[in-house]
Protein backbone atom coordinates (compact mmCIF):
# COMPACT_ATOMS: atom_id res chain seq x y z
CA UNK A 1 0.00 0.00 0.00
CA UNK A 2 0.64 3.70 -0.69
CA UNK A 3 1.56 5.40 2.16
CA UNK A 4 -1.05 8.17 2.68
CA UNK A 5 -1.53 11.34 5.75
CA UNK A 6 -4.54 9.40 7.64
CA UNK A 7 -6.19 6.04 7.50
CA UNK A 8 -9.92 6.02 8.82
CA UNK A 9 -10.95 2.78 10.34
CA UNK A 10 -14.87 1.54 10.47
CA UNK A 11 -15.73 -1.23 12.21
CA UNK A 12 -18.63 -2.60 10.18
CA UNK A 13 -21.19 -5.59 11.22
CA UNK A 14 -23.68 -5.75 8.30
CA UNK A 15 -23.91 -2.23 8.08
CA UNK A 16 -25.63 -2.13 4.01
CA UNK A 17 -25.92 0.91 2.26
CA UNK A 18 -24.68 3.16 4.98
CA UNK A 19 -21.35 2.39 3.95
CA UNK A 20 -22.03 3.94 0.24
CA UNK A 21 -24.05 6.92 1.79
CA UNK A 22 -20.62 7.31 4.45
CA UNK A 23 -18.01 7.17 1.49
CA UNK A 24 -20.02 9.63 -0.69
CA UNK A 25 -20.09 12.39 3.16
CA UNK A 26 -16.14 11.80 3.14
CA UNK A 27 -15.55 12.27 -0.64
CA UNK A 28 -17.41 15.61 -0.74
CA UNK A 29 -16.20 17.18 2.54
CA UNK A 30 -12.84 15.45 3.78
CA UNK A 31 -9.65 17.22 1.95
CA UNK A 32 -7.31 15.30 3.88
CA UNK A 33 -5.61 12.38 1.91
CA UNK A 34 -6.76 9.30 3.43
CA UNK A 35 -7.36 5.28 3.16
CA UNK A 36 -10.40 3.80 4.89
CA UNK A 37 -10.13 0.40 6.06
CA UNK A 38 -14.01 -1.62 6.69
CA UNK A 39 -12.71 -3.98 9.55
CA UNK A 40 -15.73 -6.75 9.32
CA UNK A 41 -15.94 -10.18 10.98
CA UNK A 42 -17.56 -12.29 8.80
CA UNK A 43 -17.14 -13.43 5.28
CA UNK A 44 -21.25 -13.06 4.63
CA UNK A 45 -21.18 -9.31 6.02
CA UNK A 46 -23.34 -8.00 3.69
CA UNK A 47 -20.52 -5.08 3.17
CA UNK A 48 -19.21 -7.42 -0.05
CA UNK A 49 -22.78 -6.66 -1.99
CA UNK A 50 -21.43 -3.19 -2.26
CA UNK A 51 -17.56 -3.36 -2.81
CA UNK A 52 -17.99 -2.80 -6.27
CA UNK A 53 -19.10 0.68 -6.04
CA UNK A 54 -15.86 1.47 -3.97
CA UNK A 55 -14.38 2.28 -7.38
CA UNK A 56 -16.60 5.38 -7.30
CA UNK A 57 -14.46 7.12 -4.49
CA UNK A 58 -10.88 8.77 -5.37
CA UNK A 59 -9.43 7.76 -2.14
CA UNK A 60 -8.70 3.53 -1.62
CA UNK A 61 -10.66 1.72 0.77
CA UNK A 62 -9.86 -1.92 1.98
CA UNK A 63 -11.72 -4.58 3.15
CA UNK A 64 -9.78 -6.08 6.20
CA UNK A 65 -10.81 -10.01 7.97
CA UNK A 66 -11.26 -9.35 11.35
CA UNK A 67 -9.46 -12.67 12.79
CA UNK A 68 -11.56 -12.76 15.66
CA UNK A 69 -14.93 -11.94 16.16
CA UNK A 70 -16.35 -8.20 17.82
CA UNK A 71 -15.08 -4.40 17.39
CA UNK A 72 -12.24 -4.62 19.59
CA UNK A 73 -10.23 -6.92 17.91
CA UNK A 74 -11.76 -5.57 14.42
CA UNK A 75 -9.92 -2.20 15.07
CA UNK A 76 -7.02 -3.92 16.06
CA UNK A 77 -6.48 -5.85 13.07
CA UNK A 78 -6.82 -2.02 11.02
CA UNK A 79 -4.29 -0.84 13.00
CA UNK A 80 -1.83 -3.77 12.45
CA UNK A 81 -3.07 -3.54 8.32
CA UNK A 82 -2.05 0.14 8.09
CA UNK A 83 0.79 2.36 7.60
CA UNK A 84 -0.82 6.57 7.76
CA UNK A 85 0.88 8.76 10.30
CA UNK A 86 -2.54 8.85 11.88
CA UNK A 87 -5.66 7.06 12.48
CA UNK A 88 -8.77 7.57 13.14
CA UNK A 89 -11.26 5.03 14.34
CA UNK A 90 -14.84 6.32 13.17
CA UNK A 91 -18.24 4.65 13.49
CA UNK A 92 -20.17 3.62 10.47
CA UNK A 93 -23.55 4.84 11.24
CA UNK A 94 -22.15 8.47 12.22
CA UNK A 95 -23.21 11.09 9.36
CA UNK A 96 -22.99 13.49 11.83
CA UNK A 97 -19.32 13.96 12.33
CA UNK A 98 -17.59 13.72 9.58
CA UNK A 99 -17.30 17.39 9.02
CA UNK A 100 -14.69 17.65 11.63
CA UNK A 101 -11.91 14.60 10.47
CA UNK A 102 -9.72 17.39 8.53
CA UNK A 103 -9.95 19.69 11.84
CA UNK A 104 -8.45 16.29 13.83
CA UNK A 105 -5.73 16.00 11.63
CA UNK A 106 -4.47 19.85 12.16
CA UNK A 107 -4.86 18.64 15.94
CA UNK A 108 -2.33 15.72 14.80
CA UNK A 109 0.00 18.37 12.89
CA UNK A 110 0.12 20.42 15.70
CA UNK A 111 1.53 17.93 17.83
CA UNK A 112 -1.34 15.67 19.44
CA UNK A 113 -1.08 11.96 19.41
CA UNK A 114 -4.84 11.68 20.60
CA UNK A 115 -7.53 13.78 19.18
CA UNK A 116 -10.66 13.02 20.89
CA UNK A 117 -13.97 13.83 19.49
CA UNK A 118 -15.95 15.15 22.68
CA UNK A 119 -19.54 14.90 23.48
CA UNK A 120 -18.93 16.73 26.58
CA UNK A 121 -17.28 20.35 25.99
CA UNK A 122 -19.12 23.33 24.50
CA UNK A 123 -20.03 22.39 20.86
CA UNK A 124 -20.77 18.76 21.76
CA UNK A 125 -24.01 17.32 22.16
CA UNK A 126 -25.47 13.54 23.15
CA UNK A 127 -28.74 12.70 22.05
CA UNK A 128 -31.29 9.90 23.08
CA UNK A 129 -28.90 7.81 24.88
CA UNK A 130 -30.14 5.21 26.55
CA UNK A 131 -30.50 6.12 30.79
CA UNK A 132 -27.96 3.78 31.98
CA UNK A 133 -25.43 4.24 29.09
CA UNK A 134 -25.86 7.94 29.93
CA UNK A 135 -24.96 7.93 33.56
CA UNK A 136 -22.39 5.33 33.12
CA UNK A 137 -20.09 7.17 29.96
CA UNK A 138 -20.82 10.98 31.74
CA UNK A 139 -20.11 9.65 35.45
CA UNK A 140 -16.69 7.89 34.08
CA UNK A 141 -15.56 11.00 31.87
CA UNK A 142 -16.53 13.48 34.82
CA UNK A 143 -14.76 12.29 37.52
CA UNK A 144 -11.47 11.05 35.65
CA UNK A 145 -11.20 15.17 34.42
CA UNK A 146 -11.66 15.82 37.91
CA UNK A 147 -9.51 13.04 39.81
CA UNK A 148 -6.68 12.52 37.32
CA UNK A 149 -4.28 14.26 34.84
CA UNK A 150 -6.09 13.40 31.20
CA UNK A 151 -6.51 16.31 30.16
CA UNK A 152 -9.79 15.86 28.07
CA UNK A 153 -13.72 15.42 28.96
CA UNK A 154 -14.76 12.68 27.33
CA UNK A 155 -12.79 9.56 28.34
CA UNK A 156 -15.46 6.80 26.94
CA UNK A 157 -15.90 7.59 23.35
CA UNK A 158 -14.16 5.19 20.69
CA UNK A 159 -14.41 8.06 18.11
CA UNK A 160 -10.44 8.91 18.37
CA UNK A 161 -7.23 10.13 16.53
CA UNK A 162 -4.31 7.87 17.95
CA UNK A 163 -1.09 9.11 15.75
CA UNK A 164 1.05 6.13 14.46
CA UNK A 165 3.56 6.74 16.44
CA UNK A 166 1.79 5.87 19.89
CA UNK A 167 0.52 3.11 18.51
CA UNK A 168 3.95 1.62 17.18
CA UNK A 169 4.97 2.35 20.75
CA UNK A 170 1.72 0.54 22.62
CA UNK A 171 0.93 -2.95 22.94
CA UNK A 172 -2.88 -2.72 23.25
CA UNK A 173 -3.96 -5.43 25.84
CA UNK A 174 -7.67 -4.67 25.51
CA UNK A 175 -10.27 -7.38 24.09
CA UNK A 176 -13.53 -6.13 24.42
CA UNK A 177 -15.57 -3.32 22.74
CA UNK A 178 -13.91 -0.03 22.61
CA UNK A 179 -11.81 -0.39 25.79
CA UNK A 180 -8.94 0.27 23.82
CA UNK A 181 -9.63 3.52 22.93
CA UNK A 182 -9.87 4.45 27.08
CA UNK A 183 -6.34 2.21 27.32
CA UNK A 184 -4.55 4.15 24.32
CA UNK A 185 -5.57 7.35 26.30
CA UNK A 186 -4.88 6.42 29.43
CA UNK A 187 -0.95 5.43 28.42
CA UNK A 188 -0.67 8.11 26.05
CA UNK A 189 -1.15 10.64 29.38
CA UNK A 190 1.04 8.54 31.30
CA UNK A 191 3.71 9.13 28.45
CA UNK A 192 3.04 12.53 28.66
CA UNK A 193 2.19 12.84 25.22
CA UNK A 194 -0.14 15.41 24.11
CA UNK A 195 -3.77 15.15 24.21
CA UNK A 196 -6.16 17.31 22.45
CA UNK A 197 -9.99 17.49 22.03
CA UNK A 198 -12.50 19.39 19.92
CA UNK A 199 -16.60 18.78 20.19
CA UNK A 200 -18.55 16.48 18.15
CA UNK A 201 -22.04 15.22 18.28
CA UNK A 202 -23.77 11.71 19.47
CA UNK A 203 -26.87 10.71 18.62
CA UNK A 204 -27.88 7.30 19.37
CA UNK A 205 -28.55 5.08 16.41
CA UNK A 206 -32.32 5.10 14.85
CA UNK A 207 -31.60 2.30 12.17
CA UNK A 208 -29.99 -1.18 13.05
CA UNK A 209 -28.85 -2.37 16.43
CA UNK A 210 -26.48 -1.01 19.20
CA UNK A 211 -23.47 -3.39 19.54
CA UNK A 212 -22.38 -1.90 23.11
CA UNK A 213 -22.64 -4.23 25.51
CA UNK A 214 -22.58 -2.18 29.14
CA UNK A 215 -21.74 -5.18 31.45
CA UNK A 216 -20.00 -7.54 29.49
CA UNK A 217 -17.39 -4.62 28.81
CA UNK A 218 -17.07 -2.80 32.33
CA UNK A 219 -14.49 -5.11 33.75
CA UNK A 220 -11.48 -3.84 30.89
CA UNK A 221 -12.96 -0.12 31.01
CA UNK A 222 -12.46 -0.21 34.70
CA UNK A 223 -9.38 -1.14 34.60
CA UNK A 224 -7.72 1.15 32.13
CA UNK A 225 -9.95 4.11 34.52
CA UNK A 226 -8.25 3.34 37.60
CA UNK A 227 -4.66 3.20 35.13
CA UNK A 228 -5.41 6.64 34.47
CA UNK A 229 -6.32 6.98 38.07
CA UNK A 230 -2.99 6.05 39.07
CA UNK A 231 -1.08 7.65 36.57
CA UNK A 232 -1.69 11.16 38.92
CA UNK A 233 -2.39 9.51 42.20
CA UNK A 234 0.54 6.90 42.27
CA UNK A 235 2.89 8.81 39.87
CA UNK A 236 3.36 5.99 37.50
CA UNK A 237 5.26 7.00 34.10
CA UNK A 238 6.09 3.64 32.72
CA UNK A 239 4.29 1.72 30.42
Amino acid sequence: MNKVPLEIIIPVFNEGENVIKLMKSFRDFVKTKMRVLFCYDLETDDIFKYKDKFKEFNFEIILVKNLSRGPCSAIKEGFKIGNSDCVIVYPADDFINFGILDLMYNHYLDGSHVVAASRFIEGGSMKNCPILKSILVRFASFSLYCLSSIPIKDASNGFRLFSRKLLNEIVIESEVGFAYSLELLAKCNRLGYKISELPAQWEERSEGSSRFKIFSWLPQYLKWYIYGLSTTWLKKRKI
